[in-house]
């Protein structure tokens, strides 16, 4: 059972790439719906929005926990900028989840024309490079020492892991290519063993 949370964004991509793997998503508009779940994905999205409506809808501090007590968490786009520990160029109460030990730049790719598809190396997926789309997407200015780089852009990193947390700057649930769902998977079932 993974969860994704539903209050904004690509919630209806990743749940089909999910159910398409064999797992049994979940959307996530309450606390209690965060009970029992293996994994928990935050959409990309617009990451102001899906800071405030999870405040106004209690699920906030309750993902916070659940990141800290290390549920698997994989945020693409809005949901890396979820993940980060810093955020730049956010609105002056943008709160995120945290977790990460990173510091994300919010449209750092620029606006929705500056919008693109990049074929990508990601360490951890086999086979032919990823094709990543990216729109308005965040990139990572600092990283700690716990973080290891998937996948950069122009030097840039896009696609980091540390620990059960995962999250791409680029949105695999729009492409049919379901590998970094498949990667998020199988730390899922690593972080039950």
């Amino acid at each position: 059972m993974v969860g994704v949370l539903a209050v904004q964004g690509d919630v209806r991509e990743h749940v089909l790439a999910l159910r398409q793997l064999g797992a049994e998503p979940r959307t996530v508009r309450r606390p209690a719906e965060l009970e029992g779940l293996a994994g928990l994905v935050v959409p990309g999205g617009e990451s102001t929005t899906i800071d405030r409506l999870s405040r106004v809808f209690g699920l906030h501090e309750p993902i916070q926990e659940l990141i800290r007590d290390g549920l698997p968490v994989y945020g693409s786009c809005a949901g890396m900028i979820q993940l980060a520990g810093e955020v730049l160029d956010g609105h002056p109460e943008q709160q995120s989840f945290g977790g990460i030990d990173m510091t994300v730049r919010r449209n750092a790719f620029g606006r929705q024309v500056d919008s693109f598809e990049a074929d990508l190396p990601v360490a951890g997926i086999e086979g032919e490079p990823f094709r990543a789309v990216f729109i308005r997407a965040p990139w990572v200015e600092r990283l700690g020492e716990q973080v290891e780089v998937l996948a950069e852009v122009d030097g840039h990193p896009v696609a980091v892991r540390q620990g059960a947390l995962l999250a791409t700057s680029f949105h695999p649930e729009v492409t049919g290519d379901h590998r970094v769902h498949a990667l998020f998977l199988a730390m899922c079932v690593r972080a039950q063993t």
